[in-house]
This record gives C-alpha cells, sequence and structure tokens, in this order.
C-alpha cells in the first residue's frame, strides 16, 4: 500500500457501488440477463464480479432513494453482438450502438440501457481503425 505524498495517486478501483431498491430483483437482473458471476450475498447486499472490479448492489441508506444516480460502462469487444444477446434476455436498451467519437486510432462506440431501478448503464466498445491497405 502507498502512502500519500508527493507522486502518489489513486488508480485502482476494487469496488463500485450501485443502490437499488429491490435487493432480488436486481440481483436477478444483474445474474440472469447481463450474465454476472454472483461472488456472494451478505443482506442486504449482493457482490459481483466484473473482471477483478466488485460491483457491489446495496439497499439505499435511511432517507435516500434508489436508481438513476450513476453510469456503469461495461466494456465489450463486438457491441453489436453484445447488445444482440442482452436485447434477446429482454434488457431494455435506449436505443441502438452508435458511435460516439472518432478518436486517434479507434471509434467510441456506446449502446446505453437501464436496469429495474432505472440506474443508466452502457456498453462500450473501443473499435481500432482499419490498418490501410498496402499496395
Amino acid at each position: 500500500m502507498a502512502a500519500a505524498g508527493p507522486g502518489f495517486g489513486l488508480s485502482g478501483i476494487g469496488q463500485i457501488a450501485l443502490v437499488v431498491s429491490d435487493l432480488p430483483r436486481a440481483a436477478a437482473f444483474y445474474r440472469d440477463a447481463l450474465g454476472m458471476r454472483l461472488l456472494f450475498e451478505v443482506p442486504p447486499m449482493a457482490f459481483f464480479d466484473c473482471a477483478g472490479i466488485r460491483l457491489m448492489l446495496t439497499l439505499p441508506e435511511p432517507g435516500k432513494t434508489a436508481g438513476a444516480n450513476s453510469v456503469l460502462y461495461f466494456k465489450v469487444v463486438d457491441i453489436q453482438s453484445a447488445h444482440d444477446a442482452l436485447s434477446s434476455q429482454g434488457v431494455p436498451f435506449v436505443g441502438p450502438p452508435h458511435k460516439i467519437a472518432r478518436l486517434a486510432d479507434h471509434d467510441l462506440w456506446m449502446a446505453f440501457f437501464r436496469d429495474p431501478d432505472q440506474n443508466l448503464l452502457a456498453l462500450m466498445s473501443e473499435v481500432p481503425h482499419a490498418a490501410p491497405h498496402k499496395q
């Protein structure tokens, strides 16, 4: 563990919390519709694996509400295939995959959808530009 001071900077994320209103319903959506691996449950929380980063679904603190409080971007290689697979599981997309930006070496594509609490989620794909053909 690094000590705070000159040159110190945070970089790794170990866990992301997402507040939901109905834990069993949300856990079923993330497990069954999105195909995420459930790590463990400790009521009122459920933990999923996101390629080594834990996603914690939790109920709101007293006086707080769930939903529409953050955006999670899931990185995929083939955004159209991922969109089609999730759509076939009943995942409600806001719209089709679309190019957000043309960057120096790739195009950034996204497709947005919502979980049962209306938290905004997205598929994100960094599509490399085609290599120029040599003649």
